[in-house]
């Protein structure tokens, strides 16, 4: 799998009734990997980590009970392969960096998925040998615990001559296993080792039983590694190539597998797929019949290990998307209550020289609000709450409008044309027909059951009202002497300005100010994992990381 976190789908991440365990390269983006997914109608791993030396941890770290097991590799336990280039070994943080190892522990047996590095150059080759060597180890370790192992994966090696499409030829046969890691893989493998290569026990004398389609690397001799699918040759189609990818388990899960074989017709990698079977029972020497889900030790409601993909951060919800900063306010927020104002007197909630082009505000202040006017005179309106009347022993209700009746509301308020003048906003009240208001006070603690009457407005009152309209007469007045004594229009604006004005259209947006310092801001991308990948956003230029 050669991906990264970064560019990984979430398709890829989070398929259907299934779940997810990656290993990502720490340095070299989409160079290697590894990936299991398993079933989770059918399976749950119970424990999960990445590496074979268990130094890749998340965070928090796992505990014991979390670890796959409790005993791993130590660099005094193997004697690594020199690198007589630089006169040093490889440390196990080096063979831990390109994510090549998942270990996984179904119950039955810890599964090894491992991609193990390929000899592209003589200088790769210390490299790949302490890959291996480590490998071997972990499985060790895993033994001595009393762990059946299945190792599968691209191991990079040609067991046997066999097992290559050059190894037929006399002189290839002859010193195959002078290769160091041909010599490694074949004291591993039964009978000098712990590891059984499940496929070949199905088909012991099968001839081209290819996975890789591969020529030799460049300036490697021929008994080196086959690496690299030569498509040019038309490989596949001669079946000119190598097997490299193999399933090796421990001697004790041999009564559980049932079959085994290669996939050569499906198409979509430069290697072909591979598989065992595993039977859904099996009967032991006692009589006793026990099944595979019980030997796996499945229960219901299982959860992954902690480093399944579903539990990232950019897969699980926990990231903020940046459009939610800039979007409407939540529904779930309390909505504010809103009050209708009386047709004949609106409320002001803004400046008098915003009115002739908006409507008026349905909620209302008791800040006083400065109207200009064209005379640069300042005249204060004091608003007033508009109480709308209630017939006597009506039951008190609380009414919150929805979003979706705001939203009606101001559609409405958009398609009705605007006032011709604002006096009309004005309008001169009539005389109050009833002797009385209700007034409805609401109290989330305690119900009201009864109102109180209001008395009529005052005088002082009246008197504000008729300065209001008097005052909206003379605006009134003053705008339509304004539109008589405006000049006639000018001509269109020629062609080159037109031009210049499209061009304005098209420019790169100039970033805004800060608001602090008052200086152009500067443009940044989310690079993170997550829902916020690729947005972009203003950030003031003197902020340092």
């Amino acid at each position: 799998m050669k991906s990264s976190r970064q560019t990984l789908q979430r398709d890829a991440a989070l398929p259907d009734h299934y779940h997810s365990f990656f290993s990502f390269p720490i340095n070299k983006g989409g160079y290697s990997g590894v990936a299991v997914y398993t079933n989770s109608t059918k399976v749950t791993p119970l424990r999960a980590e990445e590496g074979l030396a268990g130094l890749l941890q998340p965070r928090p770290p796992l505990s014991d009970d979390e670890r796959v097991s409790l005993s791993y590799p130590k660099p005094h336990d193997i004697e690594l392969y020199p690198d007589e280039q630089v006169d040093s070994s490889f440390s196990f943080d080096d063979l831990e960096s390109e994510g090549r190892a998942l270990v996984v522990d179904f119950g039955l047996f810890v599964l090894l998925n491992v991609y193990c590095p390929a000899e592209t150059t003589e200088t790769r080759l210390p490299y790949k040998m302490n890959f291996h060597l480590l490998l071997q180890e972990r499985v060790q370790k895993l033994i001595e615990q009393g762990r059946e192992v299945i190792v599968l994966g691209d191991i990079n090696v040609s067991a046997t001559p066999l097992d290559s499409a050059d190894g037929n030829l006399p002189s290839n046969a002859a010193g195959w296993y002078e290769h160091p890691a041909r010599e490694w893989m074949r004291k591993w493998l039964e009978p000098n080792g712990p590891m059984v290569d499940a496929i070949r026990s199905f088909w012991p004398d099968r001839k081209g039983m290819f996975t890789c389609k591969a020529i030799l690397a460049l300036g490697v001799s021929p008994c080196s590694q086959i690496v690299g699918w030569n498509t040019k040759l038309q490989a596949r189609e001669t079946n000119y190539g190598a097997r490299i990818d193999y399933v090796l388990v421990t001697r004790g899960l041999l009564p559980w597998i049932k079959h085994g074989d290669i996939l050569p017709s499906l198409k979509g990698s430069d290697h072909c797929p591979i598989y065992v079977d595993l039977r859904d029972e099996l009967t032991l020497e006692s009589g006793e019949i026990i099944t595979l889900s019980d030997a796996m030790k499945q229960k219901d409601g299982m959860q992954p290990p902690r480093i399944a993909s579903k539990y990232w951060e950019e897969l699980a919800g926990k990231q903020t998307m940046l459009s939610s900063f800039f979007g409407k306010r939540s529904a779930q927020q309390p909505p504010l209550e809103e009050v209708s104002p009386p047709d004949d007197l609106p409320s002001i909630s803004e400046p008098l020289s915003t009115l002739s082009q908006t409507s008026a505000s349905s909620v209302t202040t008791d800040t006083p609000v400065e109207a200009s006017t064209s005379s640069q005179s300042t005249t204060k309106v004091t608003p007033r709450i508009s109480i709308t009347p209630r017939p006597v022993g009506a039951a008190p209700t609380k009414r919150k409008p929805t979003e979706k009746a705001s939203s009606s509301a101001s559609k409405k308020r958009k398609r009705d044309p605007s006032q011709a003048n604002i006096s009309s906003f004005f309008g001169k009240p009539a005389p109050s027909k009833s002797p009385s208001k209700e007034i409805i006070i609401l109290d989330d603690d305690e119900p009201m059951s009864s109102s109180a009457p209001c008395a009529e407005p005052d005088v002082a009152e009246e008197d504000q009202i008729n300065s209001d309209y008097r005052f909206a007469r003379e605006l009134s007045m003053a705008e339509a002497s304004a539109v008589e004594n405006e000049p006639s229009p000018s001509p269109g604006p020629s062609a080159s300005q037109s031009k210049t004005a499209w061009a304005g259209l098209f420019a790169p947006l100039t970033p805004p100010n800060c608001a602090v310092h008052n200086e152009p801001t500067k443009l940044w991308t989310v690079n993170k994992p997550g829902p916020n990948k690729g947005k972009k956003f203003y950030l003031c230029a003197r902020y340092a990381f």
